[in-house]
């Protein structure tokens, strides 16, 4: 195993470090979960290609092939890849402006969208751009999360309630339009998605080893039956998922012609950047949910990869989905062969019961959805951001409420910008320490104790931080109000192992101040200076002769250098005696 992860191709068979680790309690687990995920995705499957423009069966195309290939090429144990909301009204937004939705024609263009899609995910991959993930920070991942899962519950409601309204939108035009049809909700579907809650909630609580999805499933689905055959079909007016077709995937190709690439270019870009943002955080999101980390550039070479196949067996952009993926995750799939077995269990529905999947209410469905949302947030680690960091908070509640009134990938994209704008805020005031050595402690330590006497002549100061562009404006401003404020202080000594990496703007600044107190009789020195700065130092050229003589790599070399070049009238006048070559 040691041997597959060195190995520079493991990229090539990612499905060798888990598969050998399978036992038979996860292969139960994950048959489970499958079994319930891919009847989840029956009426979703239909819903998405609908949205994306697309014939009906499409979207269930786009749950099989390319689901196998995600999770086999993938690194996340619970991400399900297929057809989404979002990456549907992506899609559609992209090519009706191109052809008539569909057409032969349009399903031409996203087959051949989704290709190009795979191949722009496949390059990020190869050129390791995974790492970009490292910049959705946690708060983001728990904001998006807890916001997907209102709109995955908000989404629904028509269908809890038996209203037929647009369920499209933000989550304020949601209610907006389901006020306006509260006169028509439909009690009986009513009552089928809230006795399928209530089992889900029930079976959960009292009987947590059974499939608490399955149950509420079949049993809202009974309930339905009944009473249909009680009251007839007309007066109940349960809506049900439909008839399906009842074959697999056929082969297709997409047609890569000039003038094709160049009118899907600039789609292909966006949609793939959106994909691969809305994958990977979910990936995270689900990681930090069962305790293991994502490869971000495998995850995106899973995702090209599986564009690319479901290019060829008829299935549209698929990514990854937070319906299935939370409900693969709440039904305890343990490994990727979850999303394996989903997508084999999908084909086998399609193929044998297709006709009865009509008999599955839609409020059944929706009472699952709600579940599953309400699995999504995390309240705990919610609390423990609220109470903690105010600036996290901040990061959770933007992505949070941009998720709801804005657009999904949009919530992402201004979480990690706020993240990398508060990191740079921070990151732009390095903490500046005033030290000098603490006569009451063992070997004269140094402290950064306000009370331990100041030299008269010499200050020493401690820099946590980098010095870049970002931060040199703040340094030069605490040099400028020392000399302002100590003037009689001519000499600095600066304890730089705190400094990991200086640029050229900031070794600018610790030049420019070493020439100002050169100019006023003191001088500036470096203590404990790392590898990597004097390098970064000498390339930027900031150490000159003199800069080099002012260089120590301890602090008691540097108090017997610099002590020889303060002023010895002002030290015979003067009562601190910090220094033991003062006493001396």
């Amino acid at each position: 195993m040691k041997t597959l992860r060195s190995n520079h191709f493991a990229w090539m068979v990612p499905f060798m470090l888990w598969l050998p680790q399978v036992r038979r309690d996860d292969l139960r687990a994950d048959l489970i979960a499958a079994l319930t995920g891919a009847i989840v995705v029956l009426p979703q499957g239909v819903a998405f290609a609908t949205i994306a423009g697309m014939p009906p069966e499409y979207g269930l195309y786009a749950g099989m092939v390319p689901a196998i290939i995600a999770a086999l090429f993938g690194s996340s144990r619970h991400l399900v890849s297929g057809p989404t909301t979002a990456a549907s009204v992506v899609l559609f937004s992209a090519l009706s402006i191109m052809a008539v939705p569909g057409t032969p024609d349009y399903v031409t263009l996203a087959l051949t969208l989704t290709f190009m899609v795979g191949v722009l995910e496949l390059t990020l991959g190869f050129a390791r751009m995974g790492a970009l993930v490292n910049f959705i920070s946690h708060s983001v991942v728990v904001g998006f999360t807890a916001g997907a899962a209102v709109l995955i519950a908000a989404k629904q409601i028509k269908y809890f309630f038996g209203v037929e309204m647009d369920s499209g939108g933000h989550l304020h035009d949601i209610l907006f339009n389901f006020g306006q049809h509260l006169v028509e909700i439909n009690p009986i579907a009513t009552l089928v998605a809230a006795v399928t809650l209530a089992l889900g909630i029930a079976c959960k609580r009292w009987l947590p080893k059974v499939p608490y999805m399955i149950v509420a499933m079949l049993g809202g689905s009974l309930l339905a039956v009944v009473l249909d055959l009680l009251l007839g079909a007309e007066v109940t007016g349960i809506a049900t998922v439909g008839a399906l077709p009842a074959t697999l995937p056929p082969l297709s190709a997409p047609v890569l012609t000039l003038d094709n690439i160049r009118q899907l270019a600039p789609s292909a870009l966006a949609v793939t950047l959106f994909a691969l943002t809305e994958a990977v955080s979910i990936g995270r999101a689900l990681g930090a949910r069962g305790g293991y980390r994502i490869d971000g550039n495998q995850e995106f070479i899973g995702q090209g990869l599986s564009n690319i196949a479901g290019s060829f067996f008829s299935g549209y952009v698929a990514t990854g989905s937070f319906n299935r993926s939370g409900v693969n995750y709440e039904a305890g799939a343990r490994t990727p062969l979850a999303s394996i077995f989903a997508a084999v269990m999908l084909m086998a529905i399609v193929l044998l019961v297709a006709p009865y999947a009509s008999y599955l209410p839609k409020a059944a469905m929706a009472g699952v959805l709600f579940l599953v949302a309400w699995g999504l947030i995390d309240f705990k680690e919610i609390s423990h951001i609220l109470h903690s960091s105010k600036r996290e908070t901040s990061i959770l509640a933007v992505t949070f409420f941009s998720a709801i009134f804005l657009e999904l990938e949009f919530a992402i994209f201004a979480g990690v910008l706020l993240s990398l704008v508060l990191y740079l805020e921070r990151t732009s005031k390095p903490k500046i320490v005033t030290m000098a050595p603490d006569s009451r402690s063992p070997n004269q330590a140094f402290s950064s104790d306000p009370d331990v006497p100041q030299c008269p002549q010499l200050r020493f100061l401690r820099i946590d931080g980098s010095l870049f562009f970002g931060s040199a404006a703040h340094v030069e401003q605490f040099f400028d109000r020392l000399r302002a404020e100590h003037p009689q202080q001519k000499h600095l000594a600066l304890i730089a192992n705190g400094i990991n990496f200086v640029d050229l703007q900031g070794g600018q600044t610790l030049t420019r101040e070493m020439l100002r107190r050169r100019a006023d009789g003191g001088g500036m020195y470096l203590i404990n200076v790392k590898q990597g700065l004097w390098d970064a130092l000498e390339r930027c050229g900031c150490l000159d002769d003199t800069g080099v003589r002012n260089v120590f790599q301890a602090k008691t070399a540097a108090v017997r250098g610099i002590y020889q070049k303060l002023d010895k009238s002002v030290c015979a006048t003067c009562d601190k005696r910090i220094f033991r070559e003062c006493r001396s």
